[in-house]
């Protein structure tokens, strides 16, 4: 790995430089231009299938443009991270002074990861500057509000994981139009939509820069980026193009609890997905992309655990969904994935303690093919998770103490002998957090109303939760 000081030295400004867009055939297919000194240049590209040409003349192309500029906004972390530079220059479209601030508290925010990872100093002065220079910009690339689409509908996001499973289903139940979106689908991701019954959804390839992952491989720096955070912009983009009125993530209330604190900042690797960045995006959305979208996080209220126990209720999707991000992860210019929950990372563990209290053993047997409380090797991620050692994970997993819920659960279903003596009144906080509803979201009240009636459900009774344990 390059040090982080030389190559910020050796590449002071990151430059976004253009973009623009076409549709061939049924395909709008976006691309970027983005240059860092006199020798770098990536050529990102954005693929949004089934698209008419009477629905790209109805959103406008300057509103298209405003939204495909500021999806370009997003795609800046995925190929600045390369060589931290100090400058970004925004050539492509204008940025107010607000706008630039915004971004800044992103890129802060979102790669604080990375900045843990790669140690740099991101509290230093003049750390990060972005300049825009609107007078250099074509007039038909300017900022434009959306406001004249006939919206109706929910544009569900779907990964390959439980979350998107439980807002689908729960939302079937509704009488609104419902479509799913999904970016780069998975073979799990694909399965749901179709269990599902999603018969159009809305599909969309991006494709990393080739030059950006030989940058890797020559030892650029490289880390996490705030995923969903890009997800929630190009989300945006669809729902504009194909009509919704909501757009619905399946982010819970988990996420909002950081990692580890690094120069005296708490970094969560989940911060795109938490409470913090969807009240600030919702806000650029409404002032800067599209007045009249909503866009929220169905799942908000609840904790990982009340949401595993929810899926528990759907065992058609125990076959296909799947939440292990090993199964998937390439090295970078290689193409292996496994397919299958590896059994050995902290997010296989966490969500297999968060079913075991509410599934049956030899279903949870055939998801992962093996008991994984019964690999030692695993106590150690098993601390980290609880926050007994080290620091909670860099995973999407839950906060700490239902992390432990879900242990000391999975524990009494099994007759745990003796006591957690470390552990007191674990049968109250159980009983707590499996209960619990979270006011800080942003569903709208009708949609708030269809997931709070759901609520009870996740109460136990003192006879049903000792049944099961």
């Amino acid at each position: 790995m390059q040090n982080a000081k030389l190559l910020r030295k050796n590449y002071p400004r990151f430059v976004y430089q253009d973009y623009f867009y076409k549709l061939k055939g049924k395909k709008l297919e976006i691309f970027f231009l983005f240059k860092i000194g006199p020798n770098i240049k990536f050529r990102p590209k954005v693929v949004i299938e089934n698209v008419d040409k009477s629905q790209v003349r109805k959103v406008g192309d300057k509103a298209l443009n405003n939204l495909v500029f500021n999806l370009g906004l997003m795609e800046i972390p995925s190929y600045w991270k390369a060589t931290c530079s100090p400058v970004i220059e925004i050539k492509a479209g204008p940025l107010n002074s607000e706008q630039i601030k915004w971004w800044q508290d992103l890129i802060i925010n979102g790669m604080g990861q990375f900045f843990f990872e790669n140690k740099i100093n991101f509290r230093k002065p003049n750390f990060l500057t972005i300049k825009s220079e609107p007078q250099k910009i074509c007039p038909n690339k300017t900022i434009v509000k959306l406001t004249h689409i006939a919206r109706k509908g929910v544009l569900v996001a779907v990964g390959g994981g439980k979350d998107s499973v439980v807002t689908l289903e729960i939302l079937k139940k509704t009488k609104k139009n419902i479509n799913c979106f999904s970016l780069n689908p998975t073979e799990a991701a694909q399965k749901i939509m179709k269990a599902a019954g999603c018969k159009k959804p809305v599909i969309v390839k991006r494709n990393v820069d080739e030059k950006l992952l030989e940058l890797n491989r020559r030892g650029f720096l490289n880390g996490h980026t705030p995923f969903s955070a890009y997800l929630a912009f190009l989300s945006v983009l669809c729902a504009t193009i194909f009509g919704q009125k909501y757009i619905a993530f399946s982010n819970e209330r988990s996420s909002n609890e950081g990692n580890v604190k690094y120069l005296g900042k708490i970094i969560n690797h989940q911060w795109s997905k938490s409470f913090n960045f969807e009240k600030k995006f919702r806000k650029y959305v409404k002032k800067y992309l599209a007045k009249d979208l909503e866009y929220f996080s169905f799942l908000r209220p609840l904790y990982e655990i009340q949401i595993v126990k929810l899926f528990s209720k759907y065992p058609k999707y125990f076959p296909v969904f799947l939440s292990c991000n090993e199964a998937y992860k390439t090295a970078s210019g290689t193409k292996n994935p496994t397919k299958k929950w590896c059994g050995q990372c902290s997010k296989c563990l966490f969500i297999f303690a968060c079913l075991f209290p509410f599934v049956k053993e030899k279903d949870l047997l055939k998801i992962f093919g093996k008991n994984l409380f019964e690999n030692k090797k695993l106590l150690p991620v098993m601390k980290e998770l609880v926050g007994k050692e080290r620091f909670k994970p860099f995973e999407c997993v839950g906060t700490k103490k239902e992390s432990l819920v879900a242990f000391y659960l999975s524990w009494r279903k099994t007759g745990g002998i003796g006591i957690l003596p470390k552990y007191p009144n674990l049968d109250k906080e159980s009983k707590k957090i499996l209960s619990s509803w979270n006011k800080q979201h942003s569903l709208p009240k009708e949609f708030a109303e269809t997931l709070s009636r759901l609520t009870p459900s996740l109460t136990l009774s003192r006879s049903a939760f000792e049944k099961a344990l």
